[in-house]
């Protein structure tokens, strides 16, 4: 169940026109009270007799008494909503959910005969509004403080009494959605988003890109979006808006956003700070390739995630939210809707409470920003590698939120696995046709010494991997690990370490792809022999070995 309390109002009769009318899409249909504050208030919906000027003088009696002394705004408004999934309640059931808030939430505690003077309206089977007077029988106003917050836990208590879906709950840090104004504003113009949406999505891809504030602002700019950037009168930046260039009010004046209204990690304060130590820490130098560097950053996530303070935890996926912002912008066209709607959704995930320490992340950070300055790799192997690596990282995510009781984020992250997969699915394919092809092509003595060292080293798993349609391409790559130095029992017993293997189901294309990325040293080491990069050029290292942490079925 979800509630929703809107601004205070002054018109009472307002409020019960728009609930007994027939709504903004005829949706309304048989409103009525299912409970108020006293059992002989007029229902306009089931008494003929009764009119909503009545019930509005009925509820606004004690405003009038208390005179000046009433407050302005006095009407309170709450409407209260089932999920899809959920039973049908009964207007008892309703009305019983109804009193329940109204305690919660101190308008009207159970047993005061003082309460203030309220009634809830059904117009549809899968929400009631409750609308009430802020002005006491002692004509005082009502504490009501913090009463989101309060009617909120009351609902997560109902849920599980009423056997109804339990939804999952916020922390207060997710963007600000778009209003009603706005969402009919895109439908008009035919945009299948609102300007809100589309500017974020704008600015926190300048952050992916940009090294310095200047360039962060030079990059939004450069998509043709207008900023502003507001100055203290010492002449440091105080902070900035954005504007899109034909979204205008009806002055013909552009509509601004500030940064922290697109959502709460983008205001000034918070870019800079995750700019500031990119700025001030200089990238290692390394013969090895961007993007190989990038790969063996977002490798370590999972393993950052495990170990590290909650606080580094946080700036590791706020990094994490960052790499998927940047990936659409260099990677092949076929790949951009998968990823550009796994960044979307991932966004949720990419904050909470936690106040990160963007100083640990710096090294994932910077080659982030690298790969935007270097060609898309052109060996599908190693972008496969790439996103497989994402995709261990959006899941370690999610499991990084379940246990801080994250659910809006570790539900966002679950989410935004379902087309990262999908992206990874598409790019993996080609390389693991040439790989397939590759393992079929071995003499029968080759693949028989492979298979032995699979049982050496997972004797509890071999039987399956060696069944399976990818074993071909697991066998072309431990022959190729073989050729460049490697002991493939041991490079699989460390694959077999380095992540959890309950829940793939297809082990031999995961540990392909796991001994692509182990059995090259890591990045800026020399390599043991130039033979490494035979099948998979584009491979990297990972020098962790262990992954405690359980995931849901990704393959």
């Amino acid at each position: 169940m979800i509630a929703n309390i809107v601004k205070p109002g002054h018109k009472t009769r307002g409020v019960l026109n728009y609930l007994y009318g027939p709504g903004r899409a005829n949706e309304h249909t048989d409103p009525h009270l299912v409970a108020s504050f006293d059992d002989f208030v007029p229902d306009p919906g089931r008494n003929p007799a009764a009119t909503l000027a009545q019930l509005a003088d009925v509820l606004d009696l004690r405003v009038k008494q208390a005179s000046h002394k009433a407050p302005k705004n006095h009407v309170w408004h709450c409407s209260i909503r089932a999920a899809p999934e959920d039973r049908h309640l009964t207007d008892d059931e309703w009305a019983t959910i109804a009193r329940r808030v109204l305690n919660a939430t101190g308008i009207a505690p159970a047993g005061d005969p003082d309460a203030c003077r309220w009634i809830a309206v059904r117009h549809a089977d899968d929400h009631i509004h409750i609308v009430a007077t802020k002005v006491r029988g002692d004509l005082r106003p009502p504490r009501n403080w913090n009463d989101f917050l309060r009617a909120d836990k009351e609902l997560v208590a109902i849920e599980k009494e009423y056997g109804l879906r339990q939804v999952p709950r916020g922390d207060r840090t997710a963007a600000k959605r778009p209003t009603r104004a706005e969402q009919e504003k895109a439908r008009r113009t035919g945009s299948t988003r609102t300007s809100r949406e589309h500017l974020r999505t704008i600015v926190r891809t300048a952050v992916s890109a940009a090294t310095t504030t200047e360039e962060f602002f030079r990059i939004i700019e450069g998509t043709g979006t207008l900023v502003n950037v507001q100055y203290f009168p010492s002449g440091d930046v105080r902070g900035y808006k954005v504007a899109l260039d034909d979204d205008t009010n009806a002055q013909g004046e552009p509509v601004w956003f500030s940064g922290s209204t697109l959502a709460p990690d983008l205001s000034y304060p918070k870019v800079t700070a995750r700019l500031a130590a990119t700025e001030a820490t200089p990238a290692e130098r390394t013969d090895a390739t961007a993007w190989r560097r990038f790969a063996l950053a977002v490798d370590q996530i999972p393993d950052h995630l495990a170990r590290c303070e909650d606080e580094a935890g946080q700036a590791h996926i706020t990094v994490l939210a960052e790499a998927l912002d940047a990936l659409p912008l260099v990677t092949p066209a076929g790949l951009r809707p998968q990823l550009v709607q796994a960044a979307t959704v991932f966004e949720r995930a990419s904050r909470s409470r936690i106040r990160a320490q963007h100083q640990q992340a710096q090294a994932t950070r910077r080659a982030v920003k690298a790969i935007l300055r270097e060609p898309a790799p052109k060996d599908g192997a190693l972008l496969a590698i790439v996103l497989d690596a994402l995709l261990l990282a959006v899941i370690a995510a999610q499991h990084w939120h379940l246990a801080r009781d994250h659910h809006q984020q570790a539900e966002a992250a679950q989410r935004a696995a379902v087309p990262l997969c999908a992206a990874y699915r598409a790019a993996a394919a080609e390389p693991l046709t040439a790989l397939h092809h590759q393992g079929r092509r071995l003499a029968q003595w080759l693949l028989e010494r492979r298979a032995a060292a699979v049982r050496q080293a997972l004797p509890d798993l071999a039987e399956q991997i060696l069944t399976e349609p990818g074993w071909p391409a697991l066998a072309a790559t431990l022959n190729d690990a073989t050729a460049a130095g490697h002991d493939p029992t041991a490079l699989l017993a460390q694959a077999a370490r380095h992540r959890e293997l309950d829940t793939a189901t297809n082990l031999s294309e995961v540990f392909t792809w796991r001994l692509n990325r182990l059995r090259e040293p890591a990045a800026g080491k020399p390599s043991r022999t130039k033979a490494a990069g035979r099948v998979l050029p584009g491979s990297t290292s990972s020098p962790q070995a262990t992954q405690p942490a359980s995931r849901p079925r990704r393959r």
